[in-house]
């Protein structure tokens, strides 16, 4: 006899409500995570003229330096298309440049001005209260064991991924 829909219950189908056991759980919870505080970055970043993906690239930049657009792509999770699409207006705005990498003719490094820095700098202190709105809802202690436990899972210690 084969199975229809309403064999299964719905405590087995995967939703991202609290107390969701399912395997798919954690996943959909951290996208939903990953929604409300790419909502609440944006806001803080909508009055500087920048979008996430323009302010994911500056973090790369800032934390790396000079850095080919391919390697950019890979870091942000961006295609190639669309990192030149970010590069270009980080460019136009004065806040990157493309610059020859020595001994590839066809590879251009992007670098952060000091335009770039400071805007860089004017995010991380409009950011400032609107993270804490994020985890209003935390007890004390909760917002550093929550950073310490994605900050394992998103890093684990053997690499993997």
């Amino acid at each position: 006899m084969g199975t229809d829909a309403s064999d299964h219950t719905t405590a087995s189908r995967a939703t991202d409500r609290p107390g969701d056991a399912s395997p798919f759980a954690l996943g959909l919870l951290l996208r939903r995570a990953h929604w409300r505080a790419a909502a609440v970055m944006a806001e803080a970043l909508r009055p500087l003229g920048v979008e996430l993906r323009h302010f994911a690239v500056l973090m790369v930049l800032v934390d790396r330096g000079a850095t080919v657009q391919r390697d950019l792509a890979a870091e942000t999770g961006t295609d190639k298309a669309g990192i030149m699409r970010v590069v270009d207006d980080l460019e136009r705005r004065g806040l990157a440049v493309r610059k020859a990498v020595p001994g590839d003719r066809r590879a251009r490094a992007v670098e952060i001005t000091d335009q770039g820095i400071e805007l860089f700098d004017a995010a991380h202190v409009a950011a400032a209260p609107l993270a804490e709105r994020l985890i209003s809802d935390l007890s004390p202690g909760e917002p550093e064991k929550l950073r310490d436990l994605l900050t394992r899972f998103a890093y684990p210690a053997d690499g993997e991924s």
